[in-house]
């Protein structure tokens, strides 16, 4: 469909919209002039700090926080939460992406790469960009979860495997470069890029096709290729001992997820994926560095500086893909440069970010049996694998290959000092299967998996102390939590659940203080920005996640419970269009007039 298309078909959407809207702020809207606006640069986003208001890249900053410092929402007042407008995307898929807010616009990508430039105070369509894939791209592969700003332009990483600049005034391509043909390599691009100074960095899928990982940097004025980091070493590159024969050349090593930066060190933090094939490593004996690893890279050579690997020779498909959060925190009297990083495996592990050095690691879930625990350097004791034939047959791993954890991030509050996370708590019966003849972008499993529920352990989003690895208190979840976590300075904690609500927990207990029904799934991040003083919350519902997809097969009664999978940026009970794929902007009223538990487009006439 072209642009020009599209755009007349906001038009017909946009006048209802307005109307069911507007009845519902009548009285205590006042629509703000948008704030001036400013080129977005790499410097203004190291002191993202300074700027609140905004939300420039994929986690608010370059720490991967998932923190807001507003406060004009807390505790006390969250209850009054209403909506101040939707905006629904079209098209099915659902919506995972995170928008980007600068300066009093917002930035919204969808499933299918297509973008949309919107007022961050109305919701008004400024323009809109719809991508055109490959003709020979291949069908269904990865997810789309955000955008990357800055030198005027905005950047997003693609299905089929390009990378694509766009004027931020006008959605109009700057340059569009192919990495790799998607086809060929049974990859592509799922997450947002992270900008880097000059450089617009960015992961790749392809973890289950036979395969080899890579993280690439771009000029960011050009599109040309700046480096390249190869997840796994070639004969005679330091790692390459830790694969036998020519397993190196196809074995894996994704880097799907997006990563974070520091500025002082100017390292790139990155975490790796499983090895191919994902459950049979009798062809790939040994470490099989760096997949399973977080890695740190100078930022502008792209040369590893350190890895800490947390899961050797994966055979479980534990991707260490999470976002490596930084954080500077007191230890004995010291101020220690420190990075917290998750592992699919069950743990999250703290580590000096200036050596690599591991100080410590907790069990974020509450099952975790492929191992009996971490030692004094992070690594797994006694690992348990199916491959060996010394396990019994039917043994539960848990977690399983979803993971404690898969594909939405956590979140971080200097406010608290505590780190919120979600356990999923499904596990998996592993059959480790030799597959033989693979060729390049084919499926490399090699093996077969059956997921249940952990008998042992609900669902539930968790906080801790990282220092300690102390759990400061739990909330349970129906289901498994799909959505990525947001802390904000108002003490609270926002996510939203696969039944449709948005909702938030105090953050210093985990009890929930505000929900409300937005009539579709949830899968996506949680962000929060301001204009002229005022803060929203803006959450995308309709669902699209891998993982949120998959609660019906532990769940039969979720079949009827959960919505479909559509596409919305959206919150609170408001009259919207049939698309359940919407974004929905959330602000205070002065009166509390709503039941949060009506959904979005059934709610009582005002």
């Amino acid at each position: 469909m072209s642009n020009h298309k599209r755009g007349t078909k906001f038009g017909r959407h946009w006048p209802a919209f307005v109307a069911g809207v507007g009845l519902l702020l009548a009285g205590f809207c006042l629509q703000a002039a948008t704030p001036s606006e400013q080129e977005v640069t790499p410097e203004r986003i190291v002191h993202a700090a300074k700027e609140p208001q905004n939300w420039l890249t994929f986690f608010g900053s370059y720490k991967a926080w998932s923190y807001s410092p507003l406060n004009q929402i807390t505790r006390e007042n969250v209850h009054r939460l209403l909506p101040a407008w939707t905006f629904p995307t079209g098209g099915r898929g659902g919506l995972e992406s995170a928008p980007i807010v600068a300066d009093g616009k917002m930035y919204l990508e969808d499933q299918n790469n297509d973008v949309f430039a919107l007022d961050a105070v109305t919701g008004r369509p400024i323009w809109n960009y719809a991508y055109k894939p490959s003709k020979d791209a291949r069908p269904g592969n990865g997810r789309a979860r955000g955008l990357a700003i800055g030198f005027g332009m905005l950047f997003l990483g693609t299905r089929d495997n390009h990378v694509v600049a766009l004027d931020a005034k006008t959605g109009k391509e700057v340059w569009n470069i192919e990495i790799e043909n998607s086809a060929k390599c049974g990859c592509g691009i799922s997450s947002a890029p992270l900008l880097v100074k000059d450089k617009l960095i960015t992961g790749v899928t392809g973890g289950e096709s036979a395969h080899r990982g890579y993280i690439t940097a771009f000029d960011v004025k050009t599109g040309q290729l700046a480096w390249r980091f190869y997840t796994i070493p070639e004969p005679g590159q330091p790692g390459a001992e830790t694969w036998t024969g020519d397993s190196w050349k196809l074995g894996g090593g994704s880097s799907w997820f997006t990563g974070s930066y520091d500025p002082d060190l100017n390292l790139v933090f990155w975490g790796v994926g499983n090895p191919s094939s994902d459950l049979y490593g009798g062809d790939r004996l040994g470490a099989n560095l760096y997949t399973d690893s977080l890695v740190a890279l100078d930022a502008d050579t792209g040369k590893v500086r350190w890895y800490f690997q947390e899961t050797p020779h994966d055979v479980y498909d534990y991707d260490s893909n999470p976002e490596p959060i930084l954080v500077d925190l007191q230890q004995n009297g010291q101020t220690r440069k420190l990075v917290i990083h998750s592992s699919k495996n069950g743990f999250a592990y703290v580590v000096d970010r200036e050596t690599g050095k591991f100080v410590r690691g907790f069990p974020y879930v509450d099952t975790v049996t492929w191992t009996k625990g971490l030692d004094k350097d992070g690594k797994p004791i006694d690992p348990v694998m199916a491959e060996t034939g010394k396990v019994e047959k039917g043994y539960v791993f848990c977690p399983g290959t979803q993971g404690g954890r898969n594909r939405n991030h956590s979140a971080y509050s200097p406010n608290t000092g505590l780190w919120y996370t979600t356990a999923l708590e499904v596990c998996s019966r592993l059959t480790p299967q030799r597959q033989d003849g693979v060729k390049e972008g084919e499926s490399y499993w090699g093996g077969q998996r059956e997921e249940q529920l952990n008998p042992n352990a609900a669902p539930h989003i968790a906080a801790f102390d990282p220092l300690t690895g102390k759990k400061q208190w739990t909330f349970a979840t129906k289901y498994f939590n799909a959505s990525s976590l947001l802390a904000t300075a108002g003490d609270l904690l926002f996510g939203g659940d696969i039944e449709g609500s948005a909702f938030a927990l105090d953050a210093k207990t985990g009890q929930k203080l505000w929900s409300f029904n937005t009539g579709s799934r949830i899968a996506s991040p949680v962000v929060s920005y301001s204009v002229n003083g005022r803060q929203y919350v803006a959450i995308g519902s309709g669902g699209g996640s891998l993982i949120e997809a998959r609660a019906q097969l532990y769940w039969p009664e979720a079949k009827n419970q959960t919505g479909q999978d559509a596409s919305t940026l959206s919150s609170s009970p408001c009259r919207i269009r049939n698309d359940p794929r919407h974004v929905a902007i959330l602000k205070l009223s002065r009166h509390s007039v709503f039941n949060p538990e009506v959904p979005l487009g059934n709610s009582p006439a005002r």
